[in-house]
């Protein structure tokens, strides 16, 4: 099932290449239907899982067995929300993207081959296997920025993103291979390492491996001061690819610490916890405070990535400290670390496509250019107002749920990180409500770009992927269980390796 529903994207990625040629909006209704199917398979699976804990669904295969590489696919209670959340942030690009004009068989098999990384990604369980998605993501992510961004900057942009980002894989490979000599017999399998657990202990060796494991994952992330690949990224990327960017390929560095760094390097990753914490506490603050000093609306969203990816950052840090805290506080840390990926794939995807709208309409993202737009677009005011509330931590909404686990988890062992952290949340208040403030109240006044019969609210295919993702933000904030009851059991499994 876990492969069908990882390599369908790219088998009608390929279909498309090989058939003669359709219609833009044949090739777009394609997509959608490949990606709702892919979601119903999710579904399916997620209801067949066993929310007792384990890893469920594994397929493992023989693929280069003279270096213990294997095909070893399944997915337990860290992974299945992601790819849950990867099925659904795909389908709801593939709806916003009906508007799409330029290239678009090509547009659409990019994404496809992107949903097929991602979803691989997600459930591999095989180190190589691992690092092929991971590589893959950068390949897929610089032709979508530098194909479909906006203007001469985005190939500069796409450029800098690939070479962050491929300077960071070559680290990450060099730990697995570290993991993969340090164990006997040798082997890349994720599963046999966590058993076989070579590097318990905190010695030399370790402490390089993670080093080198947690510099690739830092650069995907990203953390400071590994972010600066991100805001060009993402200001000069499509609105597309900038939702699956922050919603799904950000989540591959914050995945790969739950999955490789924490299990497999139980010994180093305690002792360096409180170096994890404070990157984690300092990216919070600082993609805050540079985010309110932007005028930009889309880097705006951007620098919250950082402050976001670094409440997770930090809620992992703080499961590694054993000092000062019990195992439940070290869960629930965990917990809300997998579930703030969920929330900020859902809420930030969001956004960026709201973003995108804003551009389409004024063709800038400047926020002092627009003024009174709630007047024009009250649909759009509306959508990116809960947006923007949800974004910063609002009760009723995924992020208060997640943001409130990592607090309370963290605090036990790291309470000084985590008041500082907190601050965080009273800076994203102040340049949501800014923000807001510049571009929907007042005098109307709109751009010269925007023609004098005045600016469009949102169309059918931009409404119905945004308020569709904030919908299921809103469930998950309102009625959590469904969703925590799966990531649970696994939170406490991976503590209890870290602690072991």
């Amino acid at each position: 099932m876990l492969s069908v529903i990882t390599f369908l994207p790219l088998l009608v990625c390929a279909v498309l290449l090989l058939w003669p040629r359709l219609g833009d909006r044949a090739y777009a209704w394609v997509w959608i239907v490949t990606a709702a199917v892919d979601l119903a398979l999710v579904i399916a699976v997620w209801a067949g899982f066993d929310q007792t804990g384990g890893m469920q669904y594994q397929q493992r295969v023989r693929w280069i067995p003279s270096a213990g590489v294997s095909y070893h696919v399944g997915v337990d209670g860290l992974s299945l929300p992601l790819v849950a959340l990867t099925c659904l942030l795909f389908l709801a690009v593939a709806v916003y993207s009906l508007k799409e004009r330029r290239r678009v068989r090509s547009y659409v098999c990019l994404f496809l081959f992107l949903q097929t990384v991602g979803l691989g990604l997600f459930v591999a369980l095989d180190l190589i296997l691992f690092f092929v998605f991971f590589d893959l993501s950068i390949v897929g992510m610089f032709f979508v920025i530098a194909g479909w961004g906006h203007g001469e900057r985005a190939r500069a942009a796409a450029l800098k993103f690939f070479l962050y980002t491929f300077i960071g894989s070559l680290a990450l490979l060099l730990g697995f291979i570290g993991l993969y000599l340090a164990a006997e017999p040798h082997t890349f399998d994720i599963v046999d390492l966590t058993s076989s657990n070579p590097l318990a202990g905190r010695g030399l060796y370790a402490g390089l491996v993670l080093l080198a494991i947690g510099v690739g994952l830092a650069v995907k992330t990203p953390t400071v001061p590994f972010h600066t690949w991100l805001p060009p990224a993402h200001t000069d990327a499509p609105a597309a690819g900038s939702a699956i960017l922050a919603g799904i390929l950000l989540k591959m560095g914050t995945y790969g610490f739950v999955r490789i760094a924490m299990p497999l390097l139980p010994g180093s990753w305690r002792h360096y916890a409180l170096v994890i914490v404070v990157v984690g506490a300092v990216s919070v603050v600082y993609g805050a405070l540079v985010a309110l000093a932007q005028t930009d609306f889309k880097r705006m969203i951007a620098y919250t990535s950082v402050n976001h990816m670094g409440y997770i950052v930090l809620a992992v840090g703080a499961a590694g400290s054993l000092a000062g805290s019990d195992a439940q506080a070290r869960s629930l840390a965990v917990t809300g670390a997998v579930t703030q990926m969920v929330s900020h794939g859902l809420i930030t995807g969001a956004l960026f496509l709201l973003s995108g709208v804003l551009h389409d309409r004024g063709r800038t993202y400047t926020m002092d250019a627009y003024s009174g737009l709630a007047a024009h677009t009250p649909r759009f005011a509306g959508i990116t107002a809960v947006a923007a509330f949800a974004s910063l931590g609002i009760p009723g909404f995924s992020g208060f749920i997640a943001e409130f686990q990592i607090f309370t988890g963290s605090l036990a062992s790291q309470a000084i990180a985590t008041a500082i952290a907190v601050t965080g949340i009273l800076i994203t208040a102040a340049l949501f409500l800014r923000a807001l403030r510049t571009m929907f109240l007042g005098v109307p006044r709109l751009p010269q770009t925007i023609p004098s019969g005045g600016v469009s609210d949102l169309s059918g295919t931009e409404a119905v992927p945004t308020v569709g993702l904030m919908a299921v933000a809103l469930v998950i904030g309102v009625a959590p269980r469904w969703l925590l009851d799966v990531i649970e059991p696994a939170s406490r499994t991976l503590t209890g390796l870290v602690a072991r």
